[in-house]
């Protein structure tokens, strides 16, 4: 029997989007654009450009350097104007049909969109559009946008107020018609999304870290609700509702978001490294029991950095990650399944060998993976294992676009922190407080549980928007009844 309670799956990003106006390398720039948002989606990734009264698309499954790996594919691309789109399927299985940007011809004429994010409301928007002759050909629920925009009236700014309208969840969108592009958040700005500037040239995507590999300049974070127009290479802003209030998703800060990214004004590796101070604080007692500091990486290193400042023990690099393992077939061999950890994390055993060490990791949601580090360290002579995790507990599941386990799975929503501890085989086990995320993040009193500045519910159960699919009961697992083959 496994002593794995749950599957072998840790959490995933949702998508990343990338948008060019009026650029001569419009397509070259959304493909590094994408690049850099690789850790954002590695399912599928596509680009659609406009030009001279054509859109030109290329789609496919895998990653951006699979689908875009001939100079000829990006040459057929044409165009000044193109958005991009990196996709880990979140709703609607990976198969080709979900691959973004989706393209649709309606009255206004042509129109590709790319999608990030998770509409809460999209199982009964689809039953009200198929009973009133829609047919759809995805299971994507970004479908079910282009649906609502076909069967509005008005011009195609008309039409997306009415589709915004209609639809709940959390999403940033970008969309591409003959004259412009298009940017959309959220009322909440639940998913990120950042204007740029390339000389002449607009630039629309979810993180800094795009901008920054194609060298264009961060103007702003679009707003919580806002439709950013850019049209003859000028920009309106349209504001299409009443009431809006910023409430970013708290996981961009501690997993999500590249560290290297600036995220609402704050850079997304100094608030790790703050968690970090926030952690070691909250536990005072812990330089006496600690030797060395060990991050799991990558997301665990900024906060292992300042965890380890706090305390005054050293930092070290006790295990080293692979970046080239991808997907493997060793998880399914049983005779060598346990070897597979090793594939993407190895120890250094001079680093740690008959030490007590803290060993710092983003968050534990299921605990498969912890276990096998923890596993992995133990049998190569570490004599303590004291483990710090820099986000609280995960004890509720995400429907806003990120790919959470179902509460059922997620280890601290059945289990005390002492029960996790002996599951997970460690010495000792501390997460830090929602409190202390605030206080990272700037809020010096912590969270306001009256006004909580952050979706955080993740930790708290607070969902900003309302989850009507779920509540209702018409949420499915699969939203076709044609199952295709998928990667």
């Amino acid at each position: 029997m496994s002593k794995y309670l749950f599957p072998k799956k840790k959490i995933r990003e949702e998508c990343g989007v990338f948008g060019v106006f009026n650029n001569d390398e419009a397509a070259s720039l959304t493909a590094l654009g994408l690049h850099a948002l690789q850790h954002r989606g590695q399912d599928s990734s596509g680009i659609v450009t406009y030009s001279q009264n054509n859109f030109f698309g290329h789609r496919g499954l895998g990653q951006v350097s699979e689908v875009f790996n001939d100079s000829a594919i990006l040459s057929k691309l044409k165009g000044k104007n193109s958005i991009g789109h990196n996709r880990y399927g979140t709703t609607g299985e990976t198969a080709l049909k979900n691959v973004q940007p989706l393209f649709s011809e309606i009255l206004t004429g042509g129109v590709a969109i790319a999608h990030n994010g998770n509409l809460t409301n999209t199982n009964t928007l689809k039953e009200k559009l198929i009973k009133s002759g829609s047919i759809f050909q995805s299971t994507s629920d970004t479908e079910v946008i282009l649906h609502l925009i076909s069967t509005a009236s008005g011009n195609l700014i008309d039409r997306l107020i009415y589709a915004l309208h209609s639809i709940s969840g959390a999403y940033s969108l970008l969309l591409l018609n003959k004259n412009s592009l298009i940017g959309v958040r959220d009322p909440f700005g639940i998913r990120p999304l950042v204007l740029g500037k390339l000389k002449d040239s607009y630039i629309l995507c979810s993180e800094s870290c795009g901008l920054d590999i194609i060298g264009a300049e961060l103007l702003r974070d679009i707003d919580p609700g806002e439709i950013v127009v850019i049209k003859d290479n000028k920009l309106e802003s349209i504001k299409p509702f009443k009431k809006t209030f910023l409430k970013p998703c708290l996981f961009e800060y501690i997993y999500f978001s590249r560290p290297d990214s600036i995220f609402q004004g704050r850079n997304v590796y100094n608030v790790r490294k703050n968690i970090g101070y926030e952690l070691a604080q909250e536990n005072p007692s812990d330089n006496e029991i600690i030797d060395i500091v060990i991050p799991i990486p990558d997301s665990g290193v900024a906060s292992a950095l300042g965890y380890s400042e706090k305390i005054k023990k050293p930092f070290e690099l006790g295990i080293i990650r692979n970046h080239y393992t991808g997907r493997t077939f060793i998880e399914d061999s049983s005779s060598v399944r346990n070897l597979a950890i090793k594939l993407k994390h190895n120890p250094n055993i001079t680093s740690f060998k008959n030490k007590n060490i803290a060993l710092i990791d983003d968050s534990i949601v299921r605990g498969t993976t912890s276990i096998k580090i923890v596993e992995m360290l133990k049998n190569c002579g570490v004599k303590k294992i004291h483990m710090r995790i820099a986000s609280p507990p995960v004890k509720f599941p995400c429907f806003y676009g990120i790919d959470t386990p179902t509460k059922e799975e997620l280890l601290a929503s059945k289990f005390s922190i002492d029960q996790i501890k002996d599951y997970i085989g460690v010495d000792s086990l501390k997460f830090v407080t929602l409190d202390g995320v605030y206080k990272a993040l700037g809020f010096k009193d912590g969270r306001n549980e009256n006004k909580p500045m952050f979706t955080d519910h993740y930790f708290s159960g607070d969902y900003p928007v309302k989850l009507i699919d779920q509540d209702s009961g018409s949420y499915p697992s699969q939203l076709s009844l044609l199952i295709e083959p998928t990667k």
